[in-house]
């Protein structure tokens, strides 16, 4: 029995670390990934400048004006005219040092 992603559970909250707006989720149907995401969009610029092996982009699509947001994965088949926003992975911006004197 899988155990649950730890965590607010689905939908939109902040970063324990950097207090950034992020959105966890489950994302697919068959081998799922949990998914933490900014929900700062990207502009097309910004998503080639942010992609890498292993930090994906992804579509931030809604249903209607009444269900939550839902990632969707920009594979090769995700139309390149997309009116929705595209964000990518949460990663936490580098840390100053801090000195305890």
């Amino acid at each position: 029995m899988a155990g649950r992603a730890s965590g607010n559970g689905p939908g939109a909250s902040r970063c324990p670390s950097c207090s950034a707006p992020i959105l966890r989720q489950l994302v697919g149907q068959v081998a799922a990934l949990t998914v933490t995401a900014d929900l700062t969009p990207l502009t097309p610029t910004e998503q080639a400048t942010a992609r890498a092996p292993n930090r994906l982009i992804w579509c931030l699509y809604q249903r209607s004006p009444h269900t939550a947001p839902r990632l969707r994965w920009t594979g090769t088949d995700h139309p390149a005219a997309c009116p929705h926003p595209h964000v990518t992975e949460h990663r936490c911006p580098p840390q100053q040092p801090s000195t305890l004197f």
